[in-house]
């Protein structure tokens, strides 16, 4: 078995695109990956997942219909299964992201920011 560290700093360091996940770790089939994110993303749900996020720098605003959702340095937010969601970077933001393995970052919408997925770094 081996033991390793996961060095969040170092491999933020080396993510330059935005809205492309990158795994850093994986926990049984759960994925727990690193993203830059800047300006907004495409609305879309996971009918199958829930989605969490947690802001590491920046800001992050969640839009979800009718409300919407800040998140600063240190906050986590879920979004349940099936919610429509919409993420918002007013300036650059890195998030990490903790889901199962094989989630599509663009859920059910599809579309040029689709990511490759299973992808660490």
């Amino acid at each position: 078995m081996s033991h390793s560290v996961v060095n969040l700093a170092e491999k933020a360091l080396r993510i330059q695109d935005t809205w492309s996940p990158r795994v850093v770790a994986q926990m049984n089939d759960v994925q727990f990956k690193l993203v830059r994110v800047e300006g907004p993303f495409v609305w879309h749900a996971h009918d199958d997942t829930d989605e969490a996020f947690l802001v590491l720098e920046g800001a992050l605003e969640i839009e979800l219909p009718g409300s919407s959702v800040q998140l600063g340095p240190g906050e986590l937010f879920v979004v349940p299964r099936g919610t429509r969601h919409r993420p918002v970077a007013h300036a650059p933001c890195l998030l990490m992201l903790v889901e199962p393995r094989g989630v599509v970052n663009t859920g059910d919408t599809g579309g040029e920011k689709t990511a490759e997925n299973d992808r660490w770094i």
